[in-house]
């Protein structure tokens, strides 16, 4: 397949990206994400393999849209936990609005 990533076509296969990232080991993922055989890497390192470019030179997107239609499964950026909130009574949130807080 025939794509064009930091303005430079590639022709890239399945194969051929499997290829490239045997023996690579990947990084820790922090955004968006692509899965190469039973490991997960960062589609910026995985760009900077099959293009030997800089990763500045290239955007996750045009990545992710690379591997997605090469048939590989991408994962965007990872969601981030809610932090649990406790639930006031009326009363325990009226005494918090008057500063001060009851215990109950």
């Amino acid at each position: 397949m025939r794509c064009v990533i930091a303005r430079f076509p590639f022709d890239l296969t399945k194969t051929g990206v499997l290829e490239s990232m045997k023996g690579i080991k990947p990084e820790q993922v922090i955004g968006e994400s692509v899965i190469i055989g039973r490991r997960t890497y960062p589609l910026k390192q995985v760009g900077q393999v099959i293009t030997r470019q800089d990763r500045r030179d290239f955007s996750a997107g045009e990545v992710l849209r690379a591997m997605t239609q090469l048939g590989f499964t991408c994962r965007g950026t990872l969601p981030r936990t809610a932090v649990a909130t406790r639930v006031l009574s009326p009363l325990q949130r009226a005494s918090t609005m008057l500063g001060t807080p009851v215990t109950a």
